[in-house]
């Protein structure tokens, strides 16, 4: 006869069981999320890789020089919404690479302005020119080149981390323009408690040190993150208002094949531009 601490200690053995069954399936869906696109890059988002707190690593992949590189893990999709973005500008995109990191020319007591005119809105973003001027610089050098123009934004996160990711003429998160820039500015003020607040627009990168190419993401929710991607911008009001927009019209399936969370929206940079003043 089964007595009632035995019963108690029975269903404590239960409960105990049913709890490790559970984190021991989370963590598989982790790994296999994770898996599938960690042959693609890794962060912004994206073999190796790297978990932190909400288990997820802004990757930016290019061919040559950042193999290996990790992606986001791919956010549950919601209810497809209606497109709230126009047809991209005609054109095509200009694939370009370069060897090296560009001549470093940017005026570091200047004002820099990036805008981003897409087919959901224009996005201005002030550029941090005196605390990442190897960040900037590269804009600059880039968008002269119409580098980003005609380009998609390719990834939507919207669990864990909120972020519109762009940059990669590819649209499938492993293009870059054949150099790497330095890390800057992972002290900025702004980054307290491991957050990127809204508003960051902050490069994308391998997982290593001095991996940041041409892909970068633009916050529109706190996202907890380890300080490893360089900030150097911010969004404006009416910029922040555009990726509201994106986001609320939510994002796709994970891509099998690259891991890509893609937004609804059809977010097409039709022409991005820096000025100095």
């Amino acid at each position: 006869m089964v007595t009632q601490e035995q019963r108690r200690r029975q269903l404590a053995r239960e409960k105990f069981l049913r709890q490790q069954q559970r984190r021991t399936s989370a963590r598989r869906k982790a790994r296999m999320r994770n898996a599938a696109i960690a042959s693609v890059l890794g962060v912004i988002l994206i073999g190796s890789v790297a978990l932190y707190t909400t288990g997820v690593v802004l990757g930016d992949d290019d061919d040559k020089t950042n193999a290996g590189a990790e992606v986001t893990p791919s956010a549950s999709a919601p209810s497809k919404a209606p497109d709230p973005c126009d047809k991209p500008a005609e054109g095509k995109v200009e694939t370009q690479t370069w060897k090296k990191e560009p001549a470093l020319t940017v005026d570091e007591s200047a004002k820099y302005t990036m805008k981003l005119a897409t087919t959901c809105g224009d996005i201005d973003i002030a550029l941090k020119a005196k605390a990442a001027p190897h960040t900037v610089n590269s804009f600059d050098f880039l968008a002269g080149k119409g580098y980003f123009d005609h380009t998609k934004c390719h990834r939507l996160t919207t669990e864990g981390i909120y972020v519109l990711q762009c940059g990669d003429p590819t649209a499938q998160g492993n293009g870059g323009p054949g150099y790497n820039i330095p890390d800057e500015n992972l002290k900025d003020k702004s980054l307290k408690d491991n957050v990127y607040p809204a508003g960051t627009v902050a490069m994308a990168n391998t997982g290593q040190p001095d991996s940041g190419g041409s892909q970068f993401f633009l916050v529109y929710q706190d996202s907890q993150l380890p300080p490893s991607y360089t900030p150097f911008g911010t969004v404006s009001k009416e910029g922040m208002a555009v990726l509201k927009k994106i986001a609320a019209a939510g994002a796709q399936p994970a891509d099998p094949t690259t891991g890509n969370t893609a937004p609804n929206a059809t977010v097409v940079i039709d022409k991005a531009t820096v000025t100095k003043s």
